[in-house]
C-alpha cells in the first residue's frame, strides 16, 4: 500500500524492458522477415527462410509484449497478464535449452542466443517472485487453497465466512476476490490516517475480529502498536488520527458529520487523500456486513481488542 517503493519500480523495469524487446523484435519479424532473418546468423542454423513461420512467431512475440506492457503499469494488480504474457518466452526459452540437452541444437549457437532468449523470461520470472515476496499481488486469479490458507494465517479463528463464500456455487470466491483490494487501496494517504478511518469504522460494525484483522493490517502498513491499540479502544488521538478516526465513524453510521469532517481533511490533505479514506471506510464494511448476514459475527464486546 502506498506510494511505488525502489523495489516496486525494479519490479515495473524486470517487466517492462522484456515487454519493449519482445515487441520490438515480433514487429521487426513481422515487417521484414526476410531482414530479421539475415541479421541473425544464429537464426540461419535452424534452416532456411520461411516468411510465414517467421511472422508467426513474431506475432506470438508482440502478444507477449503487449501483455506485459500491459502488466508493468500496475504488476500487483495485473501480475496475471505477467504471467500470461512470460508463458511463450519461458516455453521458447526452454525449448533452447531442450535443444541443447538432447544435442539437436549447436552448443555455440545455444550461449549466442542465451541473453536474448533466456534473459527476458527469468527477468519477469524475478518480479513475479519479488511480488510474492512482498505479498503484493492482487488476490484475484491466486489459487483457491492457496487463498484460503492466507486469509486462515492472516484471520485466525475468523474465516469461516471465506470458506463458506469459497464452497459456494458461481466462483463466488473469485468475484470476493477481485472486491478486496479496493478495501485497501492506499497512494497518497498518510498510512496513520488511513487506518485510523479503517479501524473507525470497522468497529462501528460491533465486529471484534473484524477490528483486530484491521489492526494487523495497519501494523503491517507501519504504523505504531501504541496507536491501533488506541484506536481499538477508542482513546483519543494524538493530531488528525482523531479525525480521520471520527470520519471513519461517521461514515460507518451515515452521519452527516462526515460530510464536515471530510471537507477539513480535504482542506489539509487534498481531495485524493479524502477519497481514499472514504473508500476504505465504505468498503471495510462489507467483511463484518457478510459475516453478520451469516449468523458469524463476534460481538467486539466478547472480543479482547488488543494487538
Amino acid at each position: 500500500m502506498g506510494k511505488p517503493d525502489a523495489l516496486d519500480r525494479l519490479v515495473q523495469f524486470l517487466i517492462v524492458f522484456p515487454a519493449l524487446l519482445a515487441f520490438v523484435n515480433g514487429v521487426s519479424m513481422v515487417w521484414d522477415p526476410h531482414a530479421w532473418y539475415q541479421s541473425l546468423p544464429t537464426v540461419q542454423h535452424t534452416g532456411p527462410l520461411n516468411q510465414h513461420f517467421i511472422r508467426d512467431i513474431g506475432l506470438a512475440y508482440i502478444t507477449s509484449g503487449i501483455m506485459l506492457g500491459y502488466a508493468a503499469r500496475f504488476p500487483s494488480g495485473r501480475w496475471l497478464a505477467a504471467l500470461a504474457g512470460v508463458l511463450w518466452l519461458t516455453l521458447h526459452g526452454a525449448f533452447h535449452v531442450w535443444e541443447l540437452l538432447t544435442g539437436v541444437g549447436a552448443q555455440h549457437v545455444f550461449w549466442m542466443d542465451a541473453p536474448a532468449v533466456l534473459g527476458p523470461p527469468l527477468m519477469v520470472w524475478i518480479a513475479l517472485g519479488i511480488l510474492m515476496a512482498r505479498q503484493r499481488i492482487a488476490p484475484a486469479g491466486i489459487p483457491k487453497s492457496m487463498l484460503l490458507r492466507v486469509v486462515d494465517k492472516l484471520s485466525p479463528g475468523e474465516s469461516a465466512y471465506i470458506h463458506e463464500v469459497a464452497n459456494a456455487p458461481g466462483h463466488a470466491l473469485e468475484k470476493l476476490a477481485h472486491f478486496m483490494p479496493a478495501t485497501t487501496h492506499r497512494y497518497a494517504a498518510p498510512a496513520d490516517l488511513f487506518h485510523m478511518t479503517r479501524i473507525g469504522a470497522t468497529l462501528i460494525e460491533d465486529c471484534g475480529p473484524c477490528a483486530l484483522t484491521a489492526a494487523r493490517g495497519a501494523l503491517s502498513d507501519g504504523v505504531p502498536k501504541d496507536l491501533v491499540n488506541a484506536a481499538l479502544a477508542s482513546k483519543p488521538l494524538d493530531g488528525d488520527g482523531q479525525a480521520a478516526f471520527d470520519f471513519g465513524q461517521a461514515i460507518a453510521r451515515r452521519s452527516a458529520d462526515a460530510s464536515t469532517l471530510g471537507e477539513a481533511i480535504e482542506a489539509k490533505y487534498g481531495r485524493t487523500v479524502r477519497l481514499e479514506l472514504a473508500m476504505t471506510a465504505a468498503t471495510v464494511r462489507a467483511y463484518p456486513g457478510m459475516k453478520r448476514g451469516l449468523g458469524l459475527t463476534i460481538s467486539c464486546s466478547l472480543t479482547k481488542l488488543e494487538v
